[in-house]
């Protein structure tokens, strides 16, 4: 079943899914994310969030410096969306999954 948000409960709902997204800052109509992890683990998330992001028809972007990859999702003018959020949630998944790979499910 989908349930479809407008106006305020709309704003209410994101608001409330961005608290779940720990490590995430919201900056406007955009969140961000920067994780410390090596070469490897940013090449193996790289490829995770881009099949994610395919599926979703978004495009985050994502850099790296130094030791530190850094991950933009939303444009900073249009309202941050359902799809955005669903996102970021499904980029913390990829980031569990390359840097604990001992709790991946089978």
């Amino acid at each position: 079943m989908r349930v479809l948000f407008n106006g305020r409960a709309k704003h209410d709902y994101l608001s409330d899914a961005l608290t779940l997204l720990t490590g995430w800052t919201r900056e406007g109509e955009q969140i961000r994310r920067t994780l410390v992890i090596d070469d490897t683990q940013h090449a193996a998330l790289t490829e995770r969030v881009k099949v994610v992001a395919d599926a979703l028809h978004l495009r985050p972007e994502i850099s790296r410096r130094a030791d530190h990859t850094h991950i933009k999702v939303g444009h900073g003018n249009a309202p941050l969306t359902e799809r955005e959020v669903l996102l970021a949630a499904r980029i913390e998944d990829a980031y569990r999954a390359v840097t604990h790979p001992d709790l991946r499910a089978g």
